[in-house]
């Protein structure tokens, strides 16, 4: 699949589209989710115009992933998240349930999760 620059989370990137922003550094820009699944649903996109995370390992640079996997953890822990446990989810593709062709990861937790929150 080929990356569209007008995408919402491009937007959202470029400021187009406001967001509720937890977290931004080079590599990716971290936001409140606008329909949770869970007490607390952020997610984390990366900076990087790759539509699903193969796309991501595929085109990125080592630099690029380390930055965008260290982003999620900082992410979590400024929402206080790793003491009591997180789920990370990667939807990877239509079939998945991927809405927004553009790599991203939500981070579900504030809650005890049950499988119903996949």
């Amino acid at each position: 699949m080929e990356y569209n620059a007008n995408n919402v989370f491009a937007k959202i990137i470029r400021g187009e589209i406001p967001c509720n922003k937890i977290y931004e550094d080079d590599y990716a820009l971290a936001f409140y989710d606008i329909a949770p699944k869970a007490k607390i649903h952020a997610l984390v996109i990366a900076k990087a115009m790759v539509v699903d995370f193969a796309d991501f390992i595929e085109h990125s640079t080592a630099d690029e992933i380390e930055g965008y996997m260290r982003a999620i953890v900082k992410t979590a822990e400024i929402l206080d998240l790793p003491e009591g446990g997180y789920r990370l989810v990667f939807n990877s593709g239509p079939n998945s349930g991927q809405e927004v062709p553009h790599l991203h990861v939500h981070i579900l937790g504030g809650e005890k999760l049950s499988t119903s929150n996949l």
